[in-house]
């Protein structure tokens, strides 16, 4: 049924939440990781979805039944990344090395006072590259976030950098108002951030194959892509171990002809995204969180 990730509670809770951000910022990255190891372990002791779906996902990269060992890991990659993200907010990038691929020409096409759809996923950091675009004062960025899926995590998270939380659109408003306020974004010539691989409830799908099965995968960023003709690029923030990332920037295409919208080509696209999820997926499993039965929708 689609939509069903979003049924799934936040996990914890706001004092919880509270109480460790404060523990990281006061003793400093170390330590939290270290106690990041033990909530990881309690939060899959505790959540069988999560953990029935990690053991899913990873049957499929791995092509044999996944351990219990290698579903810790998998949910402890979620919980290292989920605790950079504090560190990311309040500090930016000086804890980290970052490695970028191809964020020139993503600037290239910027140049020409274009707004650009930046693609991404539930993999790997989502905060890295929002954090990254602090860097460049001189381009504008946005990034459209269900603020309500995990509110206690948004408003914690919102508050560490207020600069940073100003330019969200939030995805949880209804559709047209989300895409007028894309349209404003890409009309200041800004960088859009969406993440394409989770369906809305209601939302139309496109299935595509996917890591041996058919899944659904939105419709929505792609038709929104054709009707305002902004070009398309993909971005995956991969946390490879340590303080390390490697962000990579894709462009998929200038420009998706609106008259075939909603026809093939959007069908194509769509397998197309699939397709370079799949294969990042495959090289780096544990940075997938899409903790549901994706294939369910």
């Amino acid at each position: 049924m689609n939509g069903n990730w979003m049924r799934r509670p936040e996990g914890g809770g706001r004092l919880p939440l509270r109480l460790l951000c404060g523990f990281a910022l006061a003793f400093g990255r170390a330590p939290s990781r270290a106690i990041i190891c033990f909530v990881a372990l309690y939060f899959m002791l505790r959540r069988k979805p999560e953990r029935r779906a990690s053991r899913q996902f990873l049957e499929r990269v791995l092509g044999r039944p996944a351990t219990s060992y290698e579903v810790y890991r998998h949910i402890l990659c979620f919980s290292l990344v989920t605790l950079d993200r504090i560190y990311l907010l309040h500090e930016g990038t000086r804890r980290f090395a970052i490695e970028t691929v191809g964020l020139d020409e993503v600037h290239a096409v910027m140049a020409l006072n274009r707004g650009v759809l930046l693609f991404g996923a539930h993999f790997g950091s989502y905060e890295v590259m929002r954090v990254l675009s602090l860097q460049r004062p001189d381009l504008e960025f946005r990034a459209v976030i269900d603020l309500e899926q995990a509110p206690a995590m948004s408003q914690l998270l919102g508050s560490l950098n207020p600069e940073l939380a100003a330019t969200v659109i939030n995805a949880r408003h209804a559709g047209p108002a989300v895409a007028l306020a894309i349209k404003d974004a890409l009309d200041q010539r800004a960088a859009v951030t969406l993440l394409a691989d989770r369906v809305r409830p209601g939302g139309r799908t496109i299935e595509a194959q996917f890591l041996g099965a058919r899944a659904p995968f939105p419709s929505a960023p792609w038709e929104i892509a054709a009707a305002l003709g902004a070009p398309v690029v993909l971005c995956f923030g991969v946390y490879q171990g340590g303080n390390r990332y490697h962000l990579h920037f894709e462009i998929v295409t200038e420009k998706i002809l609106r008259e075939r919208a909603g026809g093939p080509a959007i069908t194509g696209w769509v397998q197309s995204f699939a397709d370079k999820l799949a294969d990042r997926a495959t090289n780096t499993p544990y940075n997938w969180f899409n903790f549901y039965d994706f294939w369910a929708g």
